[in-house]
């Protein structure tokens, strides 16, 4: 049989491709910090099984293929606490976040139109607009200016007749950055200037540790322009529930997400339960997480400026730090660590950068680290890069 090739032009994940590695390592005995994922090691609360083990009953059936009522009011309150007011009709259930910005772009592109987004970028985000021959457009940020974005003519030389949606994550996703109230009303202006959909991806919205934070929900002037992308992955670490959500003003746009939701019938029951009930969980869960994730971003940001030839980023939120490494591949050096690296038995995991760029040639001397180990682990898996970095050179 022949393969479609818009299924072989996407990209591997960079978060994931290297798995197979780390796999073999553990096999062989090795110990792997994992700083690759963004995958929190806080507990989960505890209302999100309880919810669970209570669900009686009788048929496991097909629920509402927008989402669960319960789910979609508690969402609705948690939205209302934050002074964003949406109704019911407004909020579709997804298979994570993931789904809601498959569906984003599926309702905004044809073949051949354009996604705006500022690199390095979610590596996801290339796949999603890839799976219906859309294509990121992307603008480049760097980290002198932290990744912040760049004067507001230079985003609008790269708009283009073809150009659908902007979309970016805030607090940014590899990069920690948060963006300014000015960046924000910069990029309300070009997409009304150009009558463009606005994706705000703000799954990491509780996890802000320096300077103010505003959402894009909060600015009126996007409501019929802005699809808010949102999930219950890293709020309440609860990635493997797969539970997410988009939310719209733009009833015709909702129109059409209907179509998307029934077409893959409805999200899980059991975790739409647990979900809702995670919704309930007391402000001092995200209070305690945010301040673990400072101490955290301080703790990595510390043991990498102590190692020669390494330049990180200052993030500000989210729990990512982009890194560029004084290696000639990240990726191959990523390989080899995995392979041929240990201290006492335990090697180190990283996401190289290039797979956060579309750009050719970008981010191959770079690396996404996630700070989701506590601190001890993170300051261990610091040295043991560190140690690799000379290793490697040394070869």
């Amino acid at each position: 049989m022949k393969l479609s090739q818009r299924v072989q032009l996407l990209q591997q994940s960079p978060i994931r491709k290297l798995t197979p590695y780390a796999d073999k390592a553990k096999a062989a005995g090795k110990k792997v910090y994992h700083l690759n994922i963004g995958q929190p090691d806080i507990v989960t609360p505890p209302a999100f099984m309880e919810a669970v083990k209570a669900f009686d009953a009788k048929v496991v059936a097909y629920g509402n293929s927008k989402g669960e009522p319960a789910l979609i009011a508690a969402i609705q309150r948690y939205y209302a606490a934050l002074g964003m007011d949406y109704d019911t009709a407004d909020i579709f259930i997804t298979n994570g976040g993931s789904e809601a910005l498959f569906f984003a772009v599926l309702a905004l592109c044809d073949a051949g139109d354009e996604v705006l987004a500022f690199e390095p970028f979610y590596a996801n985000y290339s796949t999603f607009a890839g799976e219906f021959g859309a294509k990121i457009k992307a603008v480049p940020t760097d980290v002198e200016s932290g990744y912040h974005l760049p004067p507001e003519e230079v985003i609008e030389s790269y708009i283009t007749p073809r150009t659908k949606a902007v979309i970016l994550t805030n607090p940014g996703n590899p990069t920690g950055v948060v963006y300014t109230s000015e960046e924000q009303d910069m990029i309300a202006r070009l997409v009304l200037k150009h009558d463009m959909a606005l994706i705000a991806d703000e799954v990491y919205r509780e996890f802000v540790y320096d300077g103010a934070y505003r959402s894009f929900g909060s600015m009126k002037e996007l409501e019929q322009n802005l699809i808010l992308i949102d999930s219950i992955s890293k709020r309440y670490s609860a990635c493997g529930a797969r539970i997410g959500c988009i939310i719209s003003k733009n009833k015709a746009l909702g129109k059409e997400l209907l179509k998307c939701c029934q077409g893959r019938l409805c999200s899980p029951a059991l975790e739409q339960v647990g979900a809702a009930a995670l919704y309930g969980t007391p402000a001092s869960y995200l209070e305690a997480v945010n301040a673990e994730y400072k101490k955290r971003r301080d703790t990595i940001v510390a043991a990498l400026a102590k190692l020669p030839g390494v330049k990180a980023g200052d993030p500000k939120g989210a729990f990512y730090v982009m890194v560029s490494l004084p290696v000639d591949d990240a990726e191959k050096f990523a390989i080899w660590t995995l392979e041929n690296f240990a201290i006492d038995n335990e090697t180190v995991m990283f996401a190289p950068g290039n797979g956060f760029y579309s750009t050719p040639g970008c981010g191959t001397k770079e690396a996404r680290l996630a700070y989701v180990l506590n601190c001890e682990s993170l300051e261990r898996a610091i040295y043991i890069l560190g140690e690799a970095l000379k290793a490697y050179n040394a070869k």
